[in-house]
């Protein structure tokens, strides 16, 4: 079994966007995804084959203030509305609704992998947790510490899956996996640096001792994580793809010339993708 890894990255998700709609355009389906933050949410539109969705929500709908701006931040906490864009775009009466029953005829596992807020440790939900109209594994998978509060799933906190586990390929191998599909949304050689604004970010994540460890040591976990991905490349058991250039894009920024470069560049990387999964 090959399995598809998104590591997501916020706006820089359009990169995997435009790979997606190649393997859609090319009949192309997985047998195994998992996803990371904006990872966990473009591979789920993926498995429910809606072509071009993933590109309206990146080009359209992240631009509006309801989506994510300083004004959601003095109101509710949080920059980016997680509920605006699961419930009220996302959800079955939505402006753009997931296409649930597409999702739940696709036979392949998803996994999605978010940060429990009181232990920092990795948890990993499955389609067993995400019923129709429920998106709270999703949406906690995207809750970047400062940009949002910690997401609740079932009353219990959870932030940003990339905390704990950034690229998870070992859970796609526990899980069966014999090669594995890692998708970056920053250059193959890109080296994750040690934060920056640690005493800001201390401040804000103070009632959350262990997640806040754990991002602290995100940078060496990422590092380490890709460097043994590309030992399993060498091997020929996997594929490590990411943009050549991320066109001064960050994870929060909204940038219509540059998302759309990204989504180029990934369009065009899906030809290697679709090769080595058919492999």
């Amino acid at each position: 079994m090959t399995g598809i890894i998104d590591v997501g990255g916020g706006m820089r998700g359009a990169y995997t966007a435009g790979l997606y709609d190649y393997l859609l355009d090319h009949h192309i389906t997985p047998e195994y995804c998992l996803g990371v933050s904006a990872g966990a949410a473009n591979l789920a539109s993926f498995l429910s084959g809606q072509r071009g969705r993933n590109h309206r929500f990146y080009m359209r709908y992240a631009a509006r203030k309801e989506y994510m701006s300083f004004s959601n931040l003095m109101k509710t906490g949080s920059y980016v509305d997680l509920d605006y864009v699961y419930d009220v775009l996302s959800g079955s009466e939505g402006e753009d609704p997931w296409d649930y029953d597409a999702f739940a005829a696709n036979p392949a596992p998803f996994v999605v992998v978010a940060t429990d807020a009181l232990t920092g440790e990795a948890r990993y939900f499955t389609r067993a947790d995400l019923p129709r109209d429920y998106y709270a594994p999703i949406k906690a998978s995207c809750c970047l510490p400062m940009a949002c509060r910690p997401y609740p799933v079932n009353g219990r906190p959870y932030f940003d899956g990339g905390i704990a586990d950034p690229v998870p390929y070992r859970r796609a191998l526990e899980d069966g996996c014999s090669r594995v599909l890692v998708l970056l949304t920053r250059p193959r050689s890109f080296v994750r640096p040690p934060l920056k604004h640690t005493k800001i970010m201390a401040a804000a994540m103070t009632s959350y001792p262990k997640a806040w460890a754990a991002l602290q040591r995100r940078h060496e976990v990422y590092n380490r994580q890709v460097a043994e991905v590309k030992e399993l490349e060498a091997q020929g058991r996997a594929l490590l793809l990411g943009p050549a250039d991320i066109e001064g894009m960050s994870t929060l920024r909204h940038n219509d010339f540059a998302m759309e470069r990204l989504y180029g560049y990934g369009y065009q990387d899906g030809r290697k993708a679709a090769a080595f999964l058919a492999g």
